[in-house]
């Protein structure tokens, strides 16, 4: 992964055939993939809220920081990078390359 302030300027975005959703029956926020789901806590549903593509890391981390008056930027580049280990989003590098 990239470190610095690299990292900050990735895009993230969901696998296409991801999506979050709820879950009725555990009244949780769930992405949901064809091969299965992930349950969300209130974190990463707000991470994820604001995962459309064309905000960067830092930009997302700015939005939550903002709302929970915290710095919550290492904990949104750890999230999202897990998030891409299990292949259910990938990166772009920065607002242009959106498309």
């Amino acid at each position: 992964m990239t470190g610095g302030d690299e990292a900050g300027a990735r895009v993230p975005r969901l696998w296409r055939l991801a999506k979050l959703a709820h879950d009725d029956v555990r009244q949780r926020p769930v992405l949901l993939y064809p091969e299965g789901a992930v349950l969300l806590n209130d974190t990463g549903r707000a991470i994820l809220d604001l995962v459309d593509g064309t905000r960067t890391i830092d930009a997302i981390a700015a939005i939550l920081a903002a709302r929970y008056g915290a710095d919550v930027r290492a904990d949104v580049i750890d999230y999202l990078d897990l998030l891409e280990r299990q292949e259910l989003l990938s990166y772009a590098q920065g607002p242009s390359a959106v498309g």
